[in-house]
Order: C-alpha cells, then sequence, then structure tokens
C-alpha cells in the first residue's frame, strides 16, 4: 500500500488507551464529528483542566535556553495558561472546586521552581509539531504523539525521556505510554535513548527513573493494538464492554445527544463540553 498520511489510519498513546478501555468511548472521541458543526469532541474535567494547564507551562520551557527557563515565574505563566480553564470551562462545580485544585498546580510547579533539576539542563525539541512515524506502510498506520521532555546528555550524545505526571497514581507497569514515546523518539530524532523517567508533581522533588522497554517487543505490542483499531474502523464496530455503557463513553454520548454544555472550542479545535 502506497503511503498517504491523509487516508492512514493515526494512532497516539491517548487513543490507544480509548480504545482499550471502550472501543465506543474511541469511537466517540477521535472518529465521530459533530453533524452540524464537523467537529470533533472531548469532554473537559477538572483533572482534565490541572493537567493540561501544568503541561502546557512546563513544555514551554524545552524550547528556551536553559538560562531563560525560570526568568518568568512558572506561576505566572500558570495563572495565565488557567484563563482556558477557569469556571465552567474546566468543568468545575463550583468556585470551592476550583480553588482546590488551582492550588495543586501552584504547589507543582513551586516544586519545579524549587528543585528545577533536568528543567535547568539541556533538552532537545524534536522538530515535528507532533512527531509521527510510519508504524506499518503495509497496514497504512501511522504513530503519533508529544514528548513531555528529551533531556539531552552531553557526554554520550544521547537523550533520556521525561514525562510529568500530575495524577495522584503511580503509572500502570502494564502502560503502552513508555513503549510508545519510545519508539517515537527512535523515529523521530537521531540520538540514542539511554533512559526514561516519571516526575510525579503531586509529591516527589525528582523524577523517578523506570527501565526502558525492549524496543522490538515494545514494538509488536503497538502494533498488534494499532491493528485492532484500523479493523475496528474499517469495519465500523465499536462496542462498549458493557451493555448499558461505562464511565469511559457515557459523558461522550451525552454531548453526542446534545446533552451536555458547550463550553468552547480547544488548541486542537474539538468541541469542549462539560457534564
Amino acid at each position: 500500500m502506497s503511503k498517504d498520511k491523509y487516508t492512514a489510519i493515526w494512532v497516539s498513546h491517548s487513543s490507544i488507551g480509548d480504545y482499550l478501555k471502550c472501543p465506543r468511548g474511541y469511537y466517540l472521541k477521535n472518529v465521530y464529528k459533530n453533524p452540524k458543526t464537523n467537529k470533533k469532541m472531548s469532554i473537559m474535567s477538572p483533572a482534565l483542566a490541572l493537567g493540561q494547564t501544568v503541561h502546557e507551562v512546563v513544555e514551554s520551557l524545552s524550547v528556551l535556553a536553559v538560562v531563560d527557563r525560570l526568568k518568568i515565574p512558572l506561576l505566572d505563566k500558570y495563572n495565565l495558561a488557567w484563563t482556558k480553564v477557569a469556571g465552567e470551562k474546566g468543568g468545575f462545580k463550583d468556585e470551592t472546586q476550583e480553588q482546590e485544585i488551582k492550588a495543586r498546580g501552584v504547589a507543582m510547579l513551586e516544586r519545579i521552581t524549587q528543585n528545577p533539576g533536568p528543567i535547568l539542563r539541556k533538552a532537545v525539541k524534536i522538530r515535528q509539531d507532533l512527531p509521527y512515524f510510519w508504524l506499518s506502510d503495509e497496514d497504512n498506520i501511522i504513530l503519533c504523539g508529544k514528548i513531555d521532555w528529551l533531556e539531552y546528555l552531553t557526554e554520550t550524545d544521547s537523550v533520556s525521556i521525561l514525562d510529568f505526571k500530575t495524577g495522584k497514581y503511580d503509572e500502570d507497569p502494564d502502560s503502552l505510554q513508555l513503549p510508545i514515546y519510545l519508539q517515537l523518539v527512535k523515529n523521530c530524532q537521531n540520538r540514542p535513548v539511554a533512559g526514561a523517567a516519571y516526575w510525579y508533581l503531586d509529591r516527589d522533588d525528582t523524577p523517578k527513573l523506570v527501565a526502558l522497554p525492549d524496543s522490538d517487543e515494545s514494538y509488536k505490542k503497538i502494533l498488534a493494538v494499532a491493528k485492532r483499531v484500523a479493523l475496528a474502523r474499517k469495519l465500523n464496530h465499536f462496542q462498549c464492554p458493557k451493555t448499558d455503557g461505562c464511565r469511559n463513553c457515557r459523558d461522550l454520548e451525552l454531548a453526542a445527544a446534545g446533552k451536555a454544555k458547550f463550553v468552547g472550542t480547544n488548541d486542537f479545535g474539538q468541541e469542549v463540553y462539560v457534564i
């Protein structure tokens, strides 16, 4: 099959995760478009608002020279970014909940400011706005995704993957996130990958090292799931594993039925709804 990125099936860590949790939820979030506007939908929640805003602040630093990264206080950037999710736009039920969630982000950024670690070391930025590569020419599948941070290790001319975590729980060891990030970094820039770490900003002053997965095994696992996604799209078969819907598709169903509140459009051009 000839390469054509416009007809290819694009998969990412988030879309694969959506499919594995609930094929119906995957469809509503990644395939379905509002027939009135031709736009995709997303559901905003307080946890998502927090993660989105903290990531926006931190990821903006890697393109700056090391000496410039903390010149503007991170909390100034955070308060500006928060305007995108303030009030009902972030799915907050009231002012008290919003301030509690916002305060968690403040604490995370204060932790980075006081313990900058890798933030004040050299970083590599992948040139593509959205890094991607052909996972399988034969199956017409592209793997894409953004990496939070790539630390540059001068002594070995290599890179180390760093992912910022704003949730309260550890990443599932069976998650495909690190295998996917490893494939993206290997295929979208030229330096070898020497290590990886998760930084749990809610509780840890320093990143937590994690073992790199086997590259060949990672590729096989990702391709196997990606093929399932591609087949589901070909057959238009997206069924929730539960008969009456689940938490991964229920809110999206309400949005598709016009029973959720529209609060705006996000940076990806998707309509944003809250329940």
